[in-house]
């Protein structure tokens, strides 16, 4: 029987692909991200391909925006019975140097959307009542660990795996679990400006940024968008059920914690 999901920042990378594998396991999906033109493309083109798959702009450092999508998915779908938070941002740069609005604004983004989002479906998006039902942050490897230039990125990120950790327990008699999946490398979009943005800060090339980065992982390579949508599937199965409060890494092994 379809169930419905909620996916943030679901129309590119990593979201993307979340989408793709949950429409896949016939569940019914509602996207959002921050620009409306590219939501209506991507539903366009996840429809096309015969996925079952709407969506609208939300903006998820707005809690006005935030309530608007999930009573948006509730007048289109149901009840929730699955949401991803998955928008997200980098940010980084010499700590001494990083200005307050840079600050504020990965948090926002990374960290109180997960927060505002999560508080939505389980009251206006009536998964407190439903007994059941699948919560899953995409946190990061900078979640469990420090990462040299990321001071913002890696505090919103370790705050989202103490969230997780949190509401999992709160919320384990109730048949609703609380995951975490933390990615290290991924190949993606902002993936490559974060490489363009390392480049800059150490005076040299993203192409060596890239074999550095390369090099510090055991599998040798980056994941795939897909290798971290696959964990989320099984999150979401029934077979996951036992399964919660954790936060597991998808990283060729960079991260064992």
């Amino acid at each position: 029987m379809p169930k419905v999901a909620l996916v943030t920042g679901a129309t590119s990378g990593i979201g993307l692909a979340i989408t793709r594998a949950l429409a896949g396991l016939g569940h019914q999906v509602f996207i959002g991200a921050r620009t409306a033109d590219n939501v209506t493309e991507t539903v366009k083109s996840l429809q096309k391909e015969g996925f079952d798959v709407d969506g609208t702009a939300c903006d998820v450092r707005e809690p006005g925006d935030i309530r608007g999508f999930v009573q948006a998915a509730v007048d289109r779908y149901g009840l929730v019975d699955i949401l991803v938070n998955n928008a997200g941002r980098p940010g980084g740069g010499t700590t001494a140097d990083i200005p307050d609005e840079l600050w504020h604004d990965v948090i926002a983004t990374n960290l109180n959307s997960v927060f505002l989002m999560t508080r939505e479906v389980l009251t206006t998006g009536g998964m407190r009542d439903k007994k059941s039902g699948r919560i899953i942050n995409i946190a990061s490897t900078a979640g469990k660990q420090g990462v040299v230039l990321g001071a913002p990125y890696s505090a919103s990120k370790h705050g989202v795996v103490g969230f997780t950790k949190a509401l999992g327990n709160e919320l384990a008699p109730t048949g609703i679990t609380v995951n975490a999946v933390c990615p290290g490398y991924v190949e993606t979009p902002m993936a490559q400006g974060v490489r363009q943005r390392y480049a800059t800060a150490y005076n040299t090339t993203e192409d060596a940024i890239l074999q550095k980065f390369n090099a510090k992982i055991p599998l040798g390579r980056y994941s795939t968008p897909e290798e971290v949508a696959g964990l989320v599937g099984y999150l979401v199965s029934d077979t996951a059920a036992s399964i919660t409060s954790q936060a597991l890494n998808v990283c060729g092994g960079l991260g064992n914690f």
